[in-house]
């Protein structure tokens, strides 16, 4: 069944939009005409924090000056009169640990763990109720000492300034040395920022900086320019693989909270968290931690992770303070020290363990040329005021609002609210980000139809891409005096062997540049995703009936069916990307992108209410057009090979019990780990085929996000283990199955290598349908997308898998030595992308 559009709405305003888009203008959401959008012009007012650091070799007299300041503490080095609560001062560690072992929700928890633990004994019910309590005592003052332990571990040293201020100055020689072109802070931003940390500290509350995750370099970012600007250092969240020698004491002394990566079902561990959280927040101690969870390897925002943002949600909500002030935080850089090993972990390689050797010995920290970094802060919010203004959206008319004890225990509207936090977040943190040189660069070079351009063309392309940003309320770093073509030399410099020229030497009529390492220039490119994601989106559905070829008046698209397209392929890469929040949905960003489309000359529309590109569009060849298909092209693949490879989750009629061939559905379970990687290989060997256009859209992540959607779409089941014992195992629904020919079928052996599955079903239907928004190449014209070579490559790869079971989705509740398991269940929307959206 289609996807239900909102038809009436559609109707009833369609002619009303098309007619300001004639004139130019079109509605918001609410049917009134919008006021011209300001456009944000490069930035200004920025402040270089690594201007006055000096290398030793340039003025060693200067240098050991500076370091006789900050070991002295001189003016703002002293971090004396800085706003916020007090910390650095002799007993700290030990208070702040006592303050959380007093927790009332911890002692609670332990009393709770305590008596569940001796009732489930065997001993207990032969004990008289003298021994009972005693055994119940024993085990709650065990609890109390491991959580003792727990905490000891867990919390940061704030004891020793002088360790600070040392601290820092060497952490800003090695950023002025890496990022030689500075660390840049906005100053309004940073006025308003201690504006805010003064109020919150007249009040004894705290500030939430939730940045975004690229490199390791963030731990630090935020503690430096609290520091420089006199805030009070947060307290950070940082996963306990970075406590190695030396770096971890060192983090640990400068704010670092070790955490684990996952703690599983460890109820004590997880109260201990809350507890620590409950006490920075109730004494308004300042607080960070990443809201995408873990580093980014693609270079956009990742989905949000729940798990520390809930605990401080609940401590909010549960009114154990009153309220605290989240500040998103944008970090973005030239270059990242870590992209390389981020390649090599995307083609599915394992993390290497971090090291005191390796952080000091990476290479790309050695070269000392990596230009600059640009932090930037979103307006904070009150976080109280968030929770309120949500609980009266989501409450029906002539209503009684909820209060937040009510909405504590409505574990439904709980969920909706710390979701909307989640995602608002990331979408301010978008908002303030600017685009650096080197993503403008590596942009141009991964949307350009030919091979290479020439200095000339990328210097008009970088400017022309400057514009479209600032058009989509983007920002562009400050480049100061600098012209284009100088900021172009600049970025190209600081991307060093990423891209590759040839012709400086005479050989060619100019010096041309081209992209030499693909997969690593991606993940700059990915740093604008945001900005055109919807534009891209459409500019893609309009494509799917352009590449069926035919004259222009062929090439006509109608809105109902390009908004039709637009809807299913918005909700397919729900996972992948952040869209817009504003109202009016993707109802309101489809028509916003048609109209600047328009605005472009990209687009226009016809007398007949079609869609289609513009004449002066034609005429250059569509160079606009294209941009837009090629932003978002590679995520297409990624999410085609994805779907391709549930082919290999097929049973095979030897796999199949004869028993119950005919009765209970039976599936192929696979470890998730080893089908992402097996994912990963045919794509590796589709891409060397021919048939996929795209090698980084083989990466784990991309693959990964597309799972994590058809799991949610029903498409797939995921088995995971509540005790953590067992690793999670995956099936296809038996509603998505595929059928195989029979051995005495002559169809299937019509081809040499043919894979014997039947290319119709709802699997096939749906990987047609994701074909239709890919790149047209020259060895994919055959009649269906996904070839028989093709099918035959995932069907090989399921024959493959070293751990298949077969079971049926009844048995797989109740695997052996672990029984709690949960099943993953299809995620209720409003719209589908397992449906098909209506044909032409």
């Amino acid at each position: 069944m289609s996807p239900k559009l909102d038809v009436d709405l559609l109707r009833q305003d369609e002619a009303f939009i098309l007619d300001y888009i004639r004139a130019g203008k079109i509605p918001q959401a609410d049917g009134k005409l919008p006021e011209d959008k300001k456009i944000v012009e490069t930035e200004s007012s920025t402040r270089n924090l690594t201007r006055n650091f000096t290398h030793f070799r340039e003025g060693p007299y200067t240098f050991l000056r500076e370091i006789g300041k900050h070991v002295i503490g001189l003016n703002y080095r002293s971090y004396e009169n800085y706003v916020g609560k007090e910390i650095y001062y002799q007993g700290f560690s030990e208070q702040m640990k006592s303050n959380v072992l007093k927790n009332e929700m911890l002692a609670r928890r332990i009393k709770s763990l305590a008596e569940r633990s001796v009732k489930e004994s065997k001993v207990w019910s032969i004990l008289d109720p003298e021994a009972q309590e005693q055994q119940r005592k024993k085990v709650e003052h065990w609890l109390q000492d491991v959580a003792s332990q727990l905490a000891g571990d867990m919390i940061c040293k704030f004891e020793h300034k002088r360790i600070l201020r040392v601290a820092y100055y060497i952490v800003m020689q090695i950023l002025a040395r890496a990022y030689h072109q500075g660390f840049h802070v906005n100053a309004a931003e940073i006025a308003r920022l201690k504006e805010v940390a003064t109020i919150a500290s007249n009040k004894n509350q705290s500030l939430i900086f939730l940045p975004c995750h690229r490199s390791h370099i963030d731990y630090i970012c935020m503690q430096a320019i609290c520091f420089r600007v006199g805030i009070s250092l947060p307290t950070v969240v940082a996963g306990d693989n970075l406590n190695f020698a030396v770096i971890g004491t060192a983090l640990n002394n400068l704010g670092a909270m070790w955490m684990r990566r996952s703690f599983g079902d460890d109820q004590l561990y997880s109260a201990v968290i809350q507890a620590y959280i409950d006490t920075l927040l109730s004494e308004g101690y300042n607080f960070e931690c990443f809201i995408e969870g873990g580093r980014s390897r693609l270079g956009k925002l990742l989905p949000p992770k729940f798990g520390i943002l809930k605990f401080i949600f609940d401590t909010v909500l549960s009114r154990r303070t009153e309220d605290c002030w989240i500040v998103p935080v944008s970090t973005q850089y030239d270059r990242v020290i870590e992209t390389e090993s981020y390649i090599n972990e995307l083609l599915g390689s394992e993390k290497k363990k971090e090291t005191l050797a390796g952080f000091v010995n990476a290479r790309e920290v050695l070269s000392l040329k990596m230009g600059r970094v640009d932090i930037r802060f979103h307006e904070p919010r009150s976080l109280k005021d968030f929770i309120t203004s949500q609980i009266e959206r989501h409450t029906e008319p002539n209503q009684k609002y909820p209060t937040f004890e009510q909405v504590a225990i409505d574990p439904q509207l709980r969920t909706r609210i710390l979701r909307a936090l989640g995602y608002q977040v990331l979408s301010d943190i978008n908002e303030v980000s600017v685009v650096m040189p080197t993503a403008l660069i590596g942009t141009v070079l991964l949307t350009l139809r030919g091979r290479g351009v020439g200095k000339k063309e990328l210097i008009r392309r970088v400017e022309w891409l400057c514009v479209r940003i600032r058009e989509r309320g983007g920002r562009v770093a400050d480049f100061g005096k600098l012209d284009i073509s100088q900021v172009v030399d600049r970025g190209l410099d600081v991307l060093g062997d990423l891209v590759g020229s040839s012709g400086s030497d005479g050989t060619l009529l100019e010096q041309t540049f081209y992209a030499e390492n693909r997969f690593q220039l991606s993940f700059y490119r990915n740093m604008v995703m945001h900005l055109f994601i919807s534009d891209s989106i459409i500019a893609i559905s309009m494509y799917t009936k352009i590449k069926q070829g035919g004259g222009i008046a062929e090439q006509k698209v109608p809105v109902k069916y390009l908004y039709e397209q637009t809807l299913w392929l918005s909700k397919l890469l729900a996972s992948e990307f952040v869209y817009a929040q504003q109202p009016g949905g993707i109802r309101a960003n489809f028509w916003q992108s048609v109209q600047l489309l328009r605005d472009q000359g990209v687009i226009e529309l016809s007398e007949d209410g079609c869609l289609e590109l513009s004449t002066e569009e034609r005429q250059r060849g569509r160079e606009f057009f294209d941009f837009y298909c090629f932003l978002l092209w590679p995520f297409c693949d990624g999410y085609w090979i994805a779907a391709v490879s549930l082919f290999a989750l097929t049973p095979m009629a030897a796999d199949i019990k004869e028993e119950t061939k005919s009765d209970d559905k039976e599936t192929l379970w696979v470890e998730v780990k080893e089908f992402l990687e097996m994912a990963q290989l045919l794509g590796k060997t589709v891409f060397a085929q021919g048939d996929l256009s795209y090698f980084e859209a083989v990466n784990k992540e991309v693959i990964g996000s597309a799972f994590n959607q058809y799991e949610a779409e029903g498409m797939i089941i995921v088995r995971r283990s509540k005790s953590g014992r067992l690793p999670p195992t995956m099936c296809l629904a038996p509603d998505w199955l595929p059928s195989r020919y029979s051995e005495s079928d002559p169809v299937s052996n019509s081809f040499s290598r043919a894979s014997r599955i039947r290319p119709e079903g709802r699997l096939w239907d749906y990987v047609e349908q994701i074909s239709v928004f890919r790149r047209e190449g020259k060895n994919r014209r055959d009649s269906a997308s996904v070839s028989v070579r093709v099918l035959a490559l995932a069907d090989d790869a399921g024959r493959k898998l070293k751990q298949r079971r077969i079971q049926t989705t009844e048995e797989a509740k109740y695997p052996e030595s672990d029984a709690l398991v949960t099943l993953s269940r299809p995620s209720r929307s409003r719209y589908s992308s397992t449906s098909p959206p209506a044909k032409l």
